[in-house]
C-alpha cells in the first residue's frame, strides 16, 4: 500500500505542477506582476503546504526532531537540488535586487536556525526553539512578506517566452487547482515514503532530513523544473527562495509557538550544510556567474547534496 501511495502521489505532483505553472504565469501577466514575485509569494507558500502540515502535526504529536529535520532537510534540498537541477536545464539569471534582497532573507533564515541549533556551543542555553524565538520567526516572516509584496517589477528579469493566454478566472482555477493537486500528491507521497522508512527502522530525525524533506519538497521541485522548461526560471528561483523563508520563519515559527521544540539529533553538520547551501547560491550569483548560475555551478550544488546524503547514510 505504501508503494501505491508513493506512485500515485508522484503522478499527482507532476500534473499539479504543470497546471499551477501555466496558471501562475497567466495570473502574473494579467496583474502586471513579475514571475519572480508570484513564485516568491503565491507559489512558494502553496508548494510549502506539505512542509507546514507535516511539521505542525509532528510538533503536535510530540516529534519535534522530525519537524525540525523536515524543515532543515527541505531547505537543503530546495537550494542544492532544485536550483542545481534548474541551472543544469537552463542557466538562471538572478537579478542583483534578488541577490541583495530576497536571497539575503534566505541567508538570514539559515543563520537563525543555525544560531538556535548551536545555542550550547554559543553559550546561549539548550538546543531548543522556544516560544519567544518562534514568535520572532513569525514576525520576521511578516516583515519579509511586506517587503516582497511591495517589490517593484524588475522587467530585466522577465523573459520573452510565450505565455498561455487565459481569462483571469481561468488562470486562478489553474493556479489554485494545481496547488491543491500538488499538496494532495505531496501528502500521499510522504505517507507512502514514511511507511517504507519506518519499516527500515530509521530514526525520526533521519526520516525528517531525508524522506520527509525530499517528499514535501517534491511540489517545489516539480513546479520549479516545469517553470524552467517553459522558460520561466524567475518563477523557479522565486519559488525556492520563498519556500525556504516560509519554511523557517512561518512553519517553524508556528510549530514552535505550539510547544518548545528540541533539536534532538539534528546536529551541526545538518545546520552548517543548510548555511553552506545558502552561501553557495549567493556566491555563484555574485562571484562566479556574473548574476547567472551556470550549468557547472548547478552540478556543483547537486554534488554537494549527494555528499551530504552520503554523510547521513554513513551515520545511520
Amino acid at each position: 500500500m505504501d508503494i501505491v501511495l508513493l506512485i500515485i502521489g508522484f503522478v499527482l505532483i507532476l500534473g499539479g505542477a504543470n497546471f499551477m505553472t501555466d496558471g501562475s504565469a497567466a495570473f502574473a501577466k494579467r496583474l502586471g506582476v513579475s514571475d519572480f514575485v508570484i513564485g516568491l509569494t503565491i507559489v512558494s507558500i502553496g508548494t510549502s503546504a506539505p512542509e507546514f502540515i507535516v511539521s505542525l502535526l509532528a510538533a503536535i504529536e510530540g516529534a519535534p526532531s522530525m519537524s525540525i529535520g523536515n524543515i532543515v532537510g527541505s531547505n537543503i534540498f530546495n537550494i542544492l537540488i532544485i536550483i542545481g537541477i534548474v541551472a543544469i536545464l537552463r542557466p538562471i539569471v538572478v537579478p542583483k535586487s534578488v541577490l541583495t534582497g530576497d536571497a539575503m532573507w534566505m541567508l538570514i533564515s539559515s543563520l537563525a536556525v543555525l544560531i538556535v541549533g548551536m545555542a550550547p556551543e554559543l553559550g546561549a542555553g539548550p538546543r531548543i526553539l522556544t516560544r519567544v524565538a518562534a514568535l520572532l520567526f513569525v514576525l520576521f516572516f511578516m516583515l519579509f512578506m511586506l517587503n516582497a509584496l511591495n517589490k517593484p517589477v524588475d522587467k530585466s528579469s522577465e523573459n520573452d517566452t510565450q505565455i498561455k493566454q487565459m481569462p483571469l478566472w481561468k488562470s486562478l482555477v489553474y493556479l489554485l487547482g494545481g496547488l491543491v493537486v500538488l499538496v494532495l500528491g505531496g501528502e500521499w507521497f510522504v505517507d507512502g515514503a514514511v511507511g517504507i522508512a519506518h519499516s527500515l527502522g530509521w530514526s525520526e530525525a533521519l526520516i525528517g532530513l531525508t524522506i520527509l524533506a525530499v517528499g514535501t519538497s517534491l511540489p517545489e521541485l516539480a513546479a520549479s523544473v516545469t517553470a524552467a522548461l517553459k522558460g520561466m526560471p524567475g518563477l523557479s528561483v522565486g519559488t525556492v527562495i520563498g519556500s525556504c523563508i516560509f519554511n523557517v520563519f512561518f512553519v517553524l515559527g508556528c510549530a514552535g509557538s505550539i510547544a518548545p521544540m528540541e533539536f534532538g539529533n539534528i546536529g551541526p553538520v545538518d545546520l552548517f550544510t543548510l548555511l553552506i547551501a545558502s552561501v553557495l547560491f549567493l556566491a555563484f550569483g555574485f562571484l562566479f556567474g556574473n548574476k547567472v548560475i551556470k550549468r557547472w555551478e548547478g552540478i556543483v550544488m547537486v554534488v554537494v547534496y549527494v555528499a551530504y546524503l552520503g554523510y547521513l547514510y554513513m551515520n545511520i
